[in-house]
Parts: structure tokens; sequence; C-alpha cells
């Protein structure tokens, strides 16, 4: 498994209503691999996301998970989406929330054994065992951020896609959670959007720019100069509205 091929994406293209999304993208993820897309808004990124997990499917060319079409290789994958259903005021608690995660749970709530002790035991890696009980509106915005990780973990996976996981929270709850990401990067593949290569650079071993068509830069070779190349300015912090140079890139 170490050094295998998880997710294999040879010359794909995807369309919105014949509105080119993604073009000819090539992409090889490995296991054990922690990497972070990024990009302007609408170039792609969670549409790419999507296409993994196989809840779009694509015009062109081939993608494997495991080997597998996305569709049956999805129980394998955790997801956190960018924008949640959940309504904060809506009375579930943290341990719901976390439920939600368990493939084969019933709309009233009746889950096995095994999945509550899963559920507990995840909520507690993430320091959120104290709130179980708690409803999702009276947490912290970070500690949201971390029940809605718990949910993706619940169902086991053996990869990890996150859509903005750190949006929205300060400093040091996005460290918080980069640090519990970094020790669950041990154990499986780990994918997230993200809008601050400033950060991410440091944790990452690769940076995917996604505006159309996709490029890897690993990033022990990132400098002043290639995000330069990238964004079309030399900064700290990438916004997603700023402008993805695609023809600029150079391919390593």
């Amino acid at each position: 498994m170490q050094n295998s091929i998880v997710i294999d994406i040879k010359n794909l293209s995807f369309s919105y209503f014949k509105e080119p999304i993604l073009t000819d993208v090539n992409l090889t993820v490995r296991h054990g691999e922690f990497i972070s897309i990024v990009g302007p808004n609408g170039g792609g990124k969670t549409t790419l996301l999507k296409l993994v997990l196989g809840i779009l499917k694509h015009d062109k060319g081939r993608i494997l998970i495991f080997g597998q079409q996305p569709k049956k290789a999805r129980l394998h994958i955790g997801y956190m989406p960018q924008h949640t259903n959940l309504d904060i005021k809506f009375p579930i608690t943290v341990m719901e929330v976390a439920l939600m995660g368990r493939i084969g749970g019933s709309l009233t709530g009746r889950y096995k054994k095994k999945d509550i002790q899963i559920a507990q035991d995840t909520l507690a890696k993430l320091n959120l065992q104290n709130f179980c009980n708690r409803t999702f509106g009276e947490l912290s915005g970070g500690q949201r951020q971390r029940a809605l990780i718990a949910r993706a973990l619940c169902c086991e996976p053996e990869i990890l896609l996150l859509d903005e996981p750190t949006s929205n929270i300060d400093p040091e709850v996005e460290e918080t959670i980069f640090e519990i990401l970094k020790e669950l990067n041990k154990k499986m593949t780990i994918i997230l959007v993200s809008h601050d290569i400033g950060v991410v650079s440091q944790i990452v071993q690769s940076v995917i720019c996604v505006n159309r068509k996709v490029v890897v830069h690993p990033t022990s070779r990132l400098n002043g100069n290639m995000i330069k190349d990238i964004y079309g300015g030399d900064m700290r912090m990438v916004r997603h509205d700023h402008r993805c140079e695609f023809f600029k890139h150079k391919i390593l």
C-alpha cells in the first residue's frame, strides 16, 4: 500500500452545460501524500474534488480511485465540503453530526454500538470528547470545523478530502487543525483546498494549482518567484479572487 497510486487521472475534461471547467487534467496521487489545491474562484477546485468522489461524471478521459471507478471507491473517501447544509440553529448534537459519517446508519438515528464507538473515538482524537452532547450551534467556529472533520473521518477513510477546512477561523485555531491533519496524514492520504499558500506550503508535500487545467508544484521547490509566476504577484496569502495565470506555469 505504501507509495501505491490511490488517485490516477488521465486526460480528464469536464464541462457544465458545455462550458469547459476542467481541461486535459493529468494527476497522480500516491498513498500517504499530503496535498493542497489552490486557485481562483471558478477555476475548478471543488469540481475536481467532486469528480474524485464520483458526485460528478467527467466528459472525457479517465479517473480511477484505488483502481476503481469513483462511485465504487466512495466508501474509502471522507469528505468535508466547503459549505455545509447544517443549520447552526438546528438542535443537532456534536455526536449526531459525527454519526452522519457512518454509512448504513438509519435516518431515525439508530446506529450500531460500533458506529457510536467509532464516533466517540473520532471526536476524542479531535479533542471534542467533552462536547458530544452540545448542540452544533453552541460550538465556536473552530470547534464546528473539527466536528465536520470528525464527520468525514467517521467512515474510516483511506483518503480525506477537505474543502476550505480552515476558512473563517483565527490563526491559532487554524494551526491546531493543521497539527491534527499532520497526525492524521500518518495513516491516510489528505487533499485539502486552501487559500493560504504561505501556511499550507510549510505542511503539505505538493501544491496543485487548478485553473481549468492542473499543474503540480512540489513545495520543496516553491519560492517567491514561482508564487509570483503562479499568481501574478508576490504575496503571502493567496486569495481566491486573484487570477491564476496557468499558461505561465512551469511544469516540474
